[in-house]
């Protein structure tokens, strides 16, 4: 099953919409979301600050700031 890590922080309008995109698309595709929360962890604050919401595939970046659902389920197809 395919991971998808989730950069996030509390009372981050953006995040909210990033994490309803995530889960609307756990109905077609298999994936676990792991969400990680920025302000637990220096250097994910240092690392994605500003850039959050994060979406990271298989260690790769494949989104952030404003999350749209095409790009995030076609990087999910070239895996399943």
């Amino acid at each position: 099953m395919q991971q998808v890590v989730f950069y996030t922080r509390k009372k981050c309008h953006l995040c909210e919409d990033a994490k309803q995109i995530l889960d609307l698309l756990q109905d077609d595709y298999l994936f676990e979301i792991v969400e990680r929360d920025i302000e637990s962890n220096d250097e994910w604050i240092e690392t994605y600050g500003l850039m959050i919401p994060v979406i990271e595939i298989e260690g790769e970046v494949v989104q952030y700031g404003q999350i749209d659902p095409f790009t995030i389920s076609k990087r999910l197809q070239q895996k399943n």
